[in-house]
């Protein structure tokens, strides 16, 4: 059998993200055809992302490590270690994580909304300029580009 992607760990692009937190790119929708994109947030107490919808995506997330809560439309829900959820595109949510830190697998499909992370993210590979800042309206742009829309600040 044929392997039709493969990256080990330090292949995996790891983006600087919100709150002092890190996105790895696990697999993209170049490595995928277009069919998903797998990613990993590594994020502290406190991080959460703007209430949002996707347009093109579902998504699951998949808390590997710590507890989070979990928006979906109006619905509040507590989320502990090894909890799932499932986002159908076009249902507003959001979490807060509520633990020191957490762990949470994300996967999407179709693919590419990698790409948001990446235009508003910075690529720790590179060095890190002392103005680096991902705005309220840097991450309203990348989400726009990517066909998510922000419906609402974070919670």
């Amino acid at each position: 059998m044929t392997l039709a992607y493969l990256a080990q760990r330090e292949q995996q692009q790891k983006l600087e993200w919100l709150n002092g937190g890190t996105f790895s790119v696990l697999l993209g929708k170049d490595a995928t055809e277009g069919k998903l994109t797998v990613g990993r947030f590594d994020v502290p107490r406190g991080e959460a992302p703007p209430f949002h919808l996707h347009t093109r995506e579902d998504e699951v997330f998949l808390l590997v490590k710590g507890t989070a809560v979990v928006w979906c439309g109006e619905e509040e829900h507590e989320l502990g270690e090894g909890g799932i959820v499932y986002l159908p595109r076009g249902i507003p949510h959001s979490y807060r994580i509520t633990s020191e830190r957490a762990d949470l697998l994300m996967i999407a499909t179709p693919g590419g909304i990698e790409g948001m992370f990446r235009h508003a993210g910075r690529d720790l590979a590179t060095p890190r300029p002392e103005d680096f800042e991902i705005s309220p309206a840097l991450l309203a742009e990348a989400a726009g580009l990517y066909g998510n829309i922000v419906v609402g600040p974070p919670r």
